[in-house]
């Protein structure tokens, strides 16, 4: 899937394209919440990455790749849907954290 993804979009720049995961539909105590009580999921994997930020004419690579699952802010980024499927682009600074 990320391959097919990353032939039609590729960001640019600082800019990285992650399929957001999917939010946890039960507590740690087992109590099933329904869709109106989950929180927005921030974890996400990178699927496309841009080349990195240009500064004082040099580019300084991104520190994430693809195949991370990373943290991001909870209103970072622009959606969008490619091939029916949904996705959001992120700058590099609104990743907080790469979970490892």
């Amino acid at each position: 899937m990320a391959t097919c993804v990353a032939s039609k979009v590729q960001p640019l720049g600082d800019r990285v394209l992650v399929k957001v995961l999917e939010a946890e539909e039960k507590t740690k105590g087992g109590i099933v919440l329904p869709d109106t009580a989950q929180e927005k999921p921030q974890q996400a994997e990178v699927v496309a990455a841009g080349k990195g930020k240009v500064q004082d004419g040099k580019t300084i690579p991104l520190e994430v790749k693809v195949g991370d699952k990373v943290l991001f802010g909870k209103y970072s980024g622009a959606e969008l849907t490619v091939d029916s499927e949904e996705y959001l682009m992120l700058k590099e600074d609104d990743i907080l954290a790469i979970v490892k």
